[in-house]
């Protein structure tokens, strides 16, 4: 990734075009952003600051860059602040392949997998959290490089997931990691959902500093809809 072209974007434009999209498509919906949705959206404000766009994975469930661009390469994710542990959750690679409950595996195959899978520069993750009162959100945009140490599963010590109830009490139903010196956060995998790696990040200051923009919708009525919208357009031609 060149670095001096990512540090040359004009972040203030980029920032007030992460604020109108958010407006622009509450405007027609009531529902939360959320991942595929996110894709679209993070694709426009790109397009919308002059930023070019090489691909995009429209909404695939397939793993890696969601978004190429000449700035660099972007997996988009979307969440809800945890307040009462003060981070979110994100799911990331099925490992089925790698660890599953016949072939348990070893933490240092997997590790050594989700990196090699990491084919994009940055986590592009939209965190929203409910407004008091009402039915709105406020987002937060995080651009969180790849290769961050609480994303990166090898600063964690994994041990064995054990069940604890039914069937599979005493039985190992998949890996979790234990408390780190170099990250904050956790991670988890569960046999039975697809050795899904689900990663735990804790919202730090340091975190904080990867925010890009945020921007609020205040739970109002929208103001139009999909049939209205293409009434009034289409009646101009």
């Amino acid at each position: 990734m060149n670095s001096n072209t990512y540090n040359e974007q004009n972040w203030e434009e980029i920032a007030h075009n992460f604020e109108l999209s958010v407006q622009g498509y509450h405007m027609l919906n009531r529902d939360p952003i959320k991942e595929s949705v996110w894709e679209q959206i993070n694709t426009l404000i790109f397009k919308g600051s002059g930023i070019y766009v090489v691909s995009q994975a429209c909404g695939s469930h397939s793993s890696g860059c969601d978004i190429e661009t000449n700035i660099g390469k972007f997996s988009n994710k979307s969440a809800k602040y945890d307040k009462n542990r003060n981070e979110f959750s994100i799911s990331s690679y099925r490992l089925t392949s790698i660890t599953n409950v016949d072939t348990p595996g070893t933490p240092s195959d997997f590790c050594v997998e989700i990196n090699q899978r990491k084919n994009f520069h940055y986590y592009s993750v939209i965190l929203r959290e409910d407004l008091p009162s009402c039915r709105g959100f406020k987002y937060d945009w995080y651009l969180i490089p790849s290769d961050y140490m609480a994303l990166d599963p090898m600063a964690f010590d994994w041990v064995p997931l054990i069940g604890k109830r039914g069937k599979n009490t005493g039985k190992q139903v998949g890996w979790k990691t234990t408390k780190s010196e170099y990250a904050e956060g956790s991670m988890s995998i569960t046999f039975s959902m697809s050795s899904q790696l689900w990663v735990h990040v804790a919202v730090t200051e340091e975190l904080k500093h990867f925010i890009v923009a945020t921007a609020s919708y205040t739970g109002e009525d929208p103001q139009t809809d999909y049939i209205s919208l293409a009434r009034s357009t289409l009646n101009k031609y």
